[in-house]
């Protein structure tokens, strides 16, 4: 099985390759649609502006990448601004996204005394017992850094929530794609478990 690693000048590739290295996954990173149409899995990361990010992914034909993969059934798996951009919109500069998740992406409140971006590790906990989270007990601590998270329109759109300040969205999951806003491929064991979940997983 090989994995497609979506690399749209969005940071953070190196951290995720070195994590897929350690649970010694088969994949390939690039920056063009045919590579990653051809790949069985997608790993769809990303930090930065989230305007920024889809203006590169609609110049380089990978926004359209993306938006066929998932049409293929295939599963597909976002990390931080990966699960924020595959919401309709976001907040942050008034971006639109790629529209594969009903809902948008906000910013947190200002008064909450917190400061923002939300940085460091947090409790996630999974609210439907997902497959992505098997043998991760809820509660389990991830590693954030973000000052938007992912509003989907639907509750059964969440895939997993955290608290700072507010209740918020940790993931998105609509069919085949789920995405996280913390990032397992700095989360250590846990998160090291949850990217060989995805890979265990059926497309069925």
């Amino acid at each position: 099985m090989r994995v497609g690693v979506v690399d749209y000048e969005a940071g953070n590739l190196r951290s995720v390759e070195t994590a897929l290295r350690a649970i010694d996954a088969d994949f390939v990173v690039s920056d063009r649609p045919e590579p990653l149409l051809a790949a069985d899995r997608l790993v769809f990361p990303g930090v930065g502006d989230a305007k920024a990010a889809m203006d590169v992914l609609e110049r380089s034909g990978l926004a359209e990448a993306v938006r066929s993969f998932f049409e293929t059934g295939k599963l597909i798996l976002g990390i931080c601004v990966g699960s924020q951009i595959v919401l309709d919109a976001s907040e942050e500069n008034d971006a639109t996204c790629l529209g594969l998740v009903p809902g948008t992406a906000r910013r947190f409140p200002g008064d909450m005394g917190l400061k923002v971006p939300h940085m460091g590790w947090n409790q996630v906990d999974n609210t439907g017992g997902h497959a992505l989270f098997d043998g991760i007990a809820p509660g389990t601590s991830f590693y954030f850094v973000h000052s938007y998270y992912p509003d989907p329109d639907h509750a059964e759109h969440r895939l997993a929530t955290s608290d700072y300040g507010i209740t918020f969205a940790a993931g998105v999951q609509r069919e085949n794609l789920m995405a996280v806003q913390f990032h397992p491929e700095k989360s250590g064991e846990a998160g090291l478990r949850l990217l060989g979940n995805f890979l265990a997983m059926s497309d069925e």
